[in-house]
């Protein structure tokens, strides 16, 4: 009996250490990747939230390039919930959705508000929803300066200038802008506008006449983008993920993917957005920003 009772020991001491290997490898994998993305059969769509203002792309892009490539996500949904912000940020932002949706499908569901570059952005997708009150539109451009030069003579300080030509500091705090200055900035701002109402009306193929006609600035409600042909769907946030269902041939539950967080400790995380706050903050308010934006408290 006692030489049988060895083999069963060996085989249930092996069988015991197979399942402790997998049970910390499916720890592991918890960990790292959250048990319903890793082990989820449901078709899986990626959200892709596009909140605040628009100040920089590169993260953005990134992980729109990441579900574009993911081959199981079927579709990908943006959850645009911003004033709008940098031309340039914008823009990039932009063309990376058009660039997606020759190969998936992109929706974008429209917040609280998704104005002047949030709603840019937003004209990329293959279709938009929004709820009826929804602050959108806004399409237009605005450029600012912060200009000091009284307070500065007040104080007794002065500031002194060498340039290799005559606008070489257009827009500096210390002196005001001069008629040639203001022409000269008139036309980027026209030409950057242009080249909003196009996008518009490229995205959502409209005839570039009709976008001009709204590219005033003005707010709109989801319900009157919907009037206007810049809104296709109102609804809410679930309503989007149906209609992304719809155009992606997915029947039954899906499984909603968010970009991963970035990982490491939660003071670093915390010392780094707000040393990049600071950094933003004190820029904005030196340098002359050309900007889609709408300034809103709702």
């Amino acid at each position: 009996m006692s030489g049988k009772a060895h083999p069963i020991l060996a085989v249930m001491v092996i069988l015991a250490a197979v399942g402790l290997f997998l049970g910390l490898l499916l720890t592991f994998v918890f960990s790292v990747a959250g048990p319903s993305e890793a082990f989820s059969f449901k078709e899986k769509i990626g959200v892709l939230p596009i909140q605040g203002t628009l100040t920089e792309s590169d993260t953005l892009v990134a992980q729109l390039v990441e579900f574009k490539k993911d081959k199981r996500i079927k579709a990908i949904l943006l959850r645009v919930n911003s004033p709008g912000g940098g031309v340039g940020p914008s823009q990039e932002i932009y063309r990376e959705i058009r660039k997606t949706i020759e190969t998936k499908k992109v929706i974008a569901s429209l917040g609280g508000v998704a104005a002047s570059g949030g709603y840019y952005v937003a004209s990329a997708a293959d279709r938009i929803v929004a709820n009826p009150g929804t602050l959108a539109g806004s399409i237009g451009v605005i450029m600012e300066f912060v200009q000091v030069e009284e307070l500065l003579k007040k104080i007794g300080v002065g500031v002194e200038v060498l340039k290799t030509g005559e606008f070489k500091d257009i827009g500096s705090f210390h002196r005001k802008l001069s008629e040639e200055d203001r022409e000269m900035i008139r036309t980027v701002v026209f030409d950057v506008q242009k080249q909003f109402v196009q996008a518009v009306a490229e995205g959502r193929n409209l005839p570039v006449e009709k976008v001009r006609e709204i590219a005033d600035g003005r707010i709109l409600t989801g319900a009157q983008c919907k009037d206007l042909g810049l809104v296709d769907h109102l609804g809410n946030f679930e309503d989007a993920v149906e209609l992304a269902k719809t155009l992606a041939g997915i029947k039954g539950e899906v499984t909603l993917v968010y970009p991963k967080k970035p990982r490491g400790k939660w003071w670093d995380l915390f010392l780094q957005d707000t040393s990049k706050a600071v950094v933003r903050a004190v820029r904005d308010a030196l340098m002359m920003r050309l900007e889609y934006r709408t300034e809103l408290v709702f």
